[in-house]
């Protein structure tokens, strides 16, 4: 009976073998960063950092390499730190616009060295907030039109997967477990 509790939580992000901040701030113009630690089954595995829903369509994926050395992309860099077990994001140069929802995750499609892995993908959700570098320069921006925050309409194409394909395939892994352990009717 324990399988649907493990089935339970692959679905979790970041359940036990990913955690990190759910929440980072920095100024407009600065710089912040995301420090993610992993459990030792996840050393091998390449990790990255994107905007949610993390689909290439709608975000840059930035990921770590084989060299294990810090990778540039624009003003995002990440650095796996093996030894410690962690990763560090770090967002240089910030504008209003990086403010959302982004993933700290770790690609269980390959290992660093190219080979397939077979884990469940961790990945830890962080809300990144841009506050305003100083009290002047707020004043003298004016408000922009108001709308729909992009990052809360790319995260709910994770709610509308959860709902309608997680949910149900694990309902249904459930109930055929179930249906094969029933008990068997001996029939005289």
């Amino acid at each position: 009976m324990w399988l649907p509790s493990a089935l339970l939580l692959l679905c979790v992000p970041g359940s036990w073998s990913l955690s990190g901040p759910s929440e980072v701030a920095g100024p407009v113009g600065g710089s912040l960063s995301v420090q993610c630690r992993y459990s030792k089954e996840y050393e091998a595995f390449v990790k990255y950092w994107c905007r949610q829903p993390c689909l290439p369509i709608f975000s840059e994926v930035v990921k770590t390499s084989a060299s294990r050395g810090e990778v540039r992309s624009g003003r995002v860099s990440i650095a796996d730190q093996p030894g410690s077990l962690t990763f560090t994001v770090t967002l240089r140069n910030l504008t209003a616009s990086d403010a959302g929802k982004y993933r700290c995750g770790i690609s269980t499609l390959l290992l660093d060295d190219g080979i397939s892995g077979f884990l469940p993908e961790p990945f830890v959700q962080v809300q990144v907030l841009v506050t305003p570098a100083s009290s002047s320069e707020s004043s003298a921006r004016t408000p922009g039109p108001p709308g729909r925050d992009p990052g809360s309409l790319l995260s709910s194409v994770h709610f509308l997967l959860l709902i309608f394909l997680k949910v149900p395939l694990l309902l249904g892994m459930l109930s055929a477990v179930l249906w094969v352990n029933r008990p068997q009717r001996a029939h005289l």
